[in-house]
């Protein structure tokens, strides 16, 4: 993905994560992660992912864990049937 389509996924998450920070800590980022994982295309989502890989500039706090959760807090499953971040067949 482009530099710049990585930057309007960051505000995205971020948005997402302002929204869901009213939530008391551990539900908001479940409930954030859950967000993603239903409304978030897998290669913007594989893309957000390679972007926390990479140290996650200019991402709030509850957006990073949340997506480090796509992959850790989820489990094996999740990490299973995550599509190479290179491909974008999804």
């Amino acid at each position: 993905m482009s530099h710049d389509s990585v930057d309007k996924l960051v505000k995205m998450a971020n948005q997402i994560g302002k929204f869901f920070v009213a939530q008391k800590h551990p539900e908001g980022v479940a409930s954030m992660t859950e967000h993603l994982k239903k409304f978030w295309d897998p290669r913007m989502r594989n893309a957000i992912i390679a972007h926390v890989d990479h140290g996650g500039a200019g991402l709030d706090p509850i957006a990073i864990e949340a997506v480090k959760r796509l992959v850790h807090g989820a489990g094996a499953a999740a990490s299973e049937s995550r599509p190479d971040e290179h491909s974008f067949d999804g």
